[in-house]
């Protein structure tokens, strides 16, 4: 006992003088007291700088100057009584992640001189030219590394087995790879594991190495393009709390193993392709609280009512063709707090059951085909933050109970079939910060009153509904507003004035709101931070000198009555649209000043106003141009070679300007075309061979009404992706080519291509097609229309069978030529047809019974051939109009003329003479007269016309069918 309390005095008094010294140390500052770093790991860190890459010159701290204390440098933590490193943190912040506040640059092995290092942190950063380095791996003291999201490039270095000590790795990267993991086996007390984005393809054992770790908390392998799930038999995950294989292509029926790890948490399985049922299991999942099983294919059929009875606090099915009704069994997750059952096939109205989940925050239900109403029990989620109803049929009033949901943060209910004012509800929702109204059938109107509460608010979206703002020039509203869009509401016709207080918009949309005013110069002083404005659609007039908005922004002024020149607009700029107006004057101030500073517009939309003079030639300086339409102005002049330049362009449109001269072959450096749009000009020349060659992306090409020439080039054909040709009024001559037939985008049924879009989701593209006569112009369905017009030239030769391949053409137009011989016997394959036009040629036969088939045929244009025989019978064809079939020698509905058995048309009515012969009925002879005399006075009053050759052909060819009418009246019967 006595020995004891010695022991105990003892320790005592060492405390007390230790205490004692580090109190004194502290107040006269005794040197090497609290200890300074190791100068040897000064020094390492050190010659560890001299290789890194630091632009924001983030390491200022770390300087060679004699009593700098390591320590105290920024990012380095020191133990507090060895003075030894234990601790960098180098990362950058992953929310605000900038190249130039990123280390980059190299790793020096100087490192291995921090022997008692154990935490390392270098992700966020961009070290796209360096490997990790394998000496990591000598750096045993490790328990903590992350290298995360670095840009580190190659193969992850099998050394990095050694760090015994290891609990936390983080390697996730989109530039990094590994050939197996069988060097993780060595990590025997990791517990976190991140290899997200890592390229697993060729680690087929990645499941087995893994599952042998006995201390593995949290596996995350997210979007490591891995392909199968091996067979489990033994599940050794017995601390794994956190399972993430999301964007995965497994593309098999869900596995069982991954249902049957005891201390499971949270399971993340989104977009893993898996099909099919949920598994059933054979023992209990106590822990189950968050699962994610999104962007599947997964049903609930058989129910898994294990599943269902879980305490899960989040459940997300979202994505997964889900169909009938809301699954009832949800109504036993009495503790869940997030439900998302977005874009699945749902078509029931929404059960009562759901609103007795009242501990939900999350409510998310959008794009499905939910029909009813919202039932007054929707005050009952007392708890709800977030809910999402947008996307499908929902009608009738909104409920005044959903005034009581007083912790709603967001509420989008767009895309529905609401209708009623909804302004007393919106009143009473006070936290509300995000608010989507936006495509239902609301009216009435709004006064300031609706929104004295709403000082939270901060996304008001509201468009395409009939609501009418009533507010005073001087109206001060409660809320700072991010973004505002209120296309198709009633504000004009005065300029709202309320807008001047609104200072922190980045997000302005007010198209067609009947504003009929200039725009205030005070407006352009709000709009610096402005990244998307759309004013179109208005009255707005005017000149309009400079737009001023932030960097990469999207404007939209069309569709209103500006005029003037064209506006100075800064080269950050990324969509403009400043169409149908009547800007006028020269372009060239607009595209050829400050040609030194590259230009951001991705989407430029200057077509339908007055522009005058050339097409400039400075296009160096619009790299990034993707669409570029300058159709209907009064542009002049060749198509520049700068053009080359804007090797980015999808979407060209020149059409109805007066344009001449020859398409330079620069053009065919733009290889990215899709869209060519050069009707109504004055091109001459014949069609170029490398269309066909360079722009093997075309979809649409559009040569229409101009002065080309010659034949249509085989090479042509190379354009599999063409699913629109128009080359009708020009002077093509020659055949069609039998190669057209590789045209595969015209034979296939699904889209050919999607519109461009850009950062608004609203389609940049629409191209004119001329089809039953009438321009139609196609925006969003673009991409399934598909027709050719060879139209109005001098061609030639048959009509060659093979185009009765082209089976998903909705349209074809020939007419206007000079094609002989047989209207081909499979025209009754090309099933989609909705408008032919044949008229106008030299044809001769019958109608092809195949013809039949053609159950799509609204418009059909046989006339003026030489086609003989009765007109096949069907419903669509009967259904036509006479003048489909007139000029023809054609007998049977819906003509008027009946055919006889054999389907030859029967003699006209004759009369016997008095000599005991047969003369024509005056009113036959009366039209043989006639076309005598009109040929007598036609070759003497046009004949000068025949000395040009375009014209000779055409009247030759109008004179020949005359005369074989003409011969067939009077040599069968007289």
């Amino acid at each position: 006992m006595e020995r004891s309390m010695r022991v105990v005095l003892l320790l005592i008094r060492v405390l007390a003088i230790a205490t004692i010294t580090f109190s004194i140390g502290l107040c006269n500052g005794i040197p090497g007291w609290p200890p300074l770093c190791k100068e040897s790991e000064r020094q390492a860190l050190l010659m560890f700088k001299q290789d890194l890459e630091d632009p924001a010159n983030r390491l200022s701290s770390w300087v060679a100057e004699e009593g700098s204390d390591c320590c105290s440098w920024t990012g380095v933590v020191c133990d507090h009584i060895t003075g030894h490193i234990h601790e960098l943190h180098l990362n950058s912040s992953d929310s605000d992640w900038d190249f130039n506040r990123s280390f980059g640059g190299k790793i020096n092995s100087s490192l291995l001189g921090l022997k008692h290092l154990n935490y390392l942190d270098l992700s966020n950063n961009y070290f796209s030219t360096t490997q990790i380095p394998s000496f990591f791996g000598s750096m045993t003291s490790l328990t903590h590394l992350n290298l995360g999201d670095s840009s580190f490039d190659g193969v992850i270095p099998h050394q990095l087995g050694n760090l015994s000590s290891l609990c936390y790795l983080n390697l996730s990267s989109y530039s990094l790879k590994v050939e197996n993991l069988k060097w993780i086996s060595g990590l025997s007390l990791l517990k976190q594991l991140d290899l997200s984005s890592v390229n697993l393809s060729k680690a087929s054992d990645w499941l087995q190495v893994t599952n042998m770790l006995p201390c593995l908390v949290e596996l995350i392998m997210s979007d490591c393009v891995l392909h199968h799930t091996p067979p489990l038999p033994t599940i050794n995950f017995t601390s794994l709390v956190v399972l993430d294989l999301s964007y995965n292509s497994f593309n098999s029926l869900m596995p069982r193993w991954v249902f049957n790890i005891k201390n499971l948490v949270s399971l993340r399985l989104t977009g893993c392709g898996f099909q099919g049922p949920i598994p059933g299991i054979s023992q209990n999942i106590t822990y189950l609280r968050e699962i994610d099983l999104s962007f599947n294919s997964i049903n609930l059929d058989p129910d898994p009512k294990w599943l269902f009875n879980q305490k899960i606090l989040e459940l997300n099915l979202e994505a997964n063709q889900l169909s009938g009704q809301l699954p009832s069994s949800i109504q036993n997750m009495t503790c869940l707090k997030v439900l998302n059952l977005r874009e699945n096939d749902f078509n029931s109205t929404i059960s009562e059951w759901l609103y007795s989940l009242n501990n939900l925050e999350s409510l998310l239900l959008s794009h499905n085909a939910l029909r009813g109403e919202i039932s007054s029990s929707i005050g009952n989620l007392k708890s709800l933050r977030h809910f999402d109803l947008s996307s499908n049929s929902i009608s009738g009033s909104i409920p005044m109970s959903l005034g009581n949901l007083s912790s709603l943060v967001e509420l989008d209910i767009s895309g529905n079939q609401f209708k009623g004012t909804f302004i007393e509800v919106i009143g009473k929702l006070k936290l509300l910060a995000y608010l989507d109204i936006s495509y239902n059938s609301f009216e009435g109107m709004v006064s300031e009153v609706s929104f004295s509460n709403l000082t939270k608010l901060k996304h008001f979206i509201a468009k395409g509904n009939s609501f009418t703002l009533n507010t005073s020039r001087d109206w001060l509203h409660p809320f700072q507003l991010e973004s505002l869009r209120l296309d198709s509401w009633h504000l004009g016709p005065e300029w709202p004035m309320w807008l001047r207080t609104q200072t922190q918009l980045t997000d302005l949309s007010l198209s067609g709101t009947g504003i009929s005013s200039t725009i205030p110069t005070w407006f352009w002083n709000l709009t610096f931070q402005l990244g998307y404005l759309n004013l179109s659609h208005n009255q707005l007039y005017g000149e309009i000198q400079n737009i001023v908005v932030a960097p990469y922004s999207v404007v939209d002024l069309g569709s209103n009555q500006f005029t003037g020149a064209l506006p100075i607009v800064p080269t950050s700029l990324a969509w403009l649209d400043l169409s149908n107006s009547s800007f006028s004057g020269s372009v060239f101030h607009f595209f050829c000043d400050r040609p030194e500073e590259p230009k951001q517009l991705s989407v430029l939309h200057l077509g339908n106003n007055l522009l005058t003079g050339k097409v400039p030639d400075c296009w160096r300086s619009w790299q990034n141009l993707v669409a570029l339409n300058l159709e209907n102005n009064l542009l002049t002049g060749n198509v520049p070679m700068s053009m080359r330049y804007l090797q980015q362009l999808e979407s060209l449109h020149l059409r109805n300007n007066h344009l001449y001269g020859e398409l330079p072959h620069s053009l065919q450096n733009c290889s990215s075309l899709s869209v060519v749009d050069l009707g109504g000009n004055g091109f001459v020349g014949s069609i170029p061979i490398w269309m066909g060659k360079s722009l093997s992306r075309l979809n649409v090409l559009n040569l229409r009404s101009n002065e080309f020439e010659g034949d249509i080039p085989s090479e042509i054909c190379y354009l599999k992706s063409l699913q629109i040709l128009d080359l009708a009024r020009n002077k093509l001559s020659g055949t069609i080519p039998r190669c057209f037939h590789n045209l595969s985008a015209m034979a296939t049924f699904s889209e050919s291509f999607s519109s461009i879009t850009f950062m608004t989701g609203t389609s940049v593209e629409a191209s004119v097609v001329v089809t039953k006569g009438i321009e139609v112009e196609y925006t969003e369905i673009l991409g399934f229309v598909k027709g050719m017009d060879l139209s109005c030239n001098f061609m030639y030769g048959e009509i060659p069978e093979e185009l009765t391949d082209l089976l998903a053409l909705q349209s074809l137009n020939l007419s206007h030529n000079r094609f002989t011989g047989r209207v081909p016997s499979k025209i009754g394959n090309m099933a989609m047809l909705e408008s032919l036009d044949f008229s106008m040629n030299q044809l001769d036969g019958e109608i092809p019974p195949s013809m039949t088939n053609l159950t799509f045929l609204s418009h059909l244009n046989l006339s003026y051939n030489n086609l003989t025989g009765r007109i096949p019978e069907s419903t669509q064809l009967q259904s036509l109009d006479q003048s489909s079939f007139v000029g023809n020698e054609l007998c049977g509905a819906p003509l008027n003329k009946n055919c006889s058995a054999n389907g030859v048309i029967p003699p006209p009515t004759v009369e016997q003479d008095g000599g005991g012969g047969y003369r024509l009925l005056e009113d036959e002879w009366f039209y043989v007269n006639l076309a005598v005399g009109f040929f007598t006075g036609f070759w003497i009053v046009l004949g000068s016309l025949l000395v040009n050759m375009p014209w000779s052909i055409l009247l030759s060819q109008l004179q020949n069918r005359m005369v074989l009418k003409m011969y067939h009246v009077i040599v069968k019967y007289v």
